[in-house]
């Protein structure tokens, strides 16, 4: 079974990617499966097995580079929420930026959302309130890479990691 897994992961990959190639010539919606099939060279029915929308493409494919990089660099936590990831969640999308750029650029801020979603989300046995903790981390995050994102990366991973840090303690700190 775990062979079963490896092999069609490696596959979904080879979708997702032939997408993002795609998408570097070709606007988002203009991209067909079959031109995703035919540049991944897997039969079209091969996607539809593994994949609804092009969107969950990305999602999976931004995951697989956030397990990935988080093994090659160590982060404390790979599934779930912990500051101590911050800074390894600014490096991490600072060297994918190219990738960012393609996704927003096709107004697909919701493949972002669903992988940040699904890297954080608690087990499914866990409580509503870290459902709810799982969610609220999941657009903050999100709110603070497009801005990131909207501003060119101008900033570095560590500056980032200073303003989210400001901006948790002004959130902390505001008693309104």
């Amino acid at each position: 079974m775990p062979g079963n897994q490896k092999a069609n992961d490696y596959l979904k990959e080879c979708m997702a990617d032939a997408l993002i190639d795609l998408m570097r010539t070709k606007p988002f919606d203009k991209i067909t499966i079959d031109e995703i099939a035919e540049k991944a060279q897997i039969h079209r029915t091969t996607w539809f097995r593994n994949f609804s929308s092009k969107a969950q493409m990305l999602t999976f494919k931004l995951v697989k580079l956030w397990e990935r990089w988080g093994e090659e660099h160590g982060t404390v936590v790979k599934k779930g929420f912990a500051i101590e990831n911050a800074q390894a969640f600014y490096e991490f999308n600072y060297e994918i930026r190219d990738l960012l750029n393609l996704i927003m650029a096709a107004n697909l801020s919701s493949a972002l959302y669903e992988a940040f979603y699904q890297t954080i989300m608690p087990k499914k046995e866990s409580s509503s309130a870290e459902n709810y903790k799982a969610r609220f981390y999941s657009y903050g995050l999100l709110g603070i890479l497009m801005e990131w994102i909207n501003r060119g990366f101008e900033e570095s991973p560590a500056a980032m990691m200073e303003k989210l840090s400001k901006v948790q303690e002004a959130w902390l700190n505001d008693k309104d």
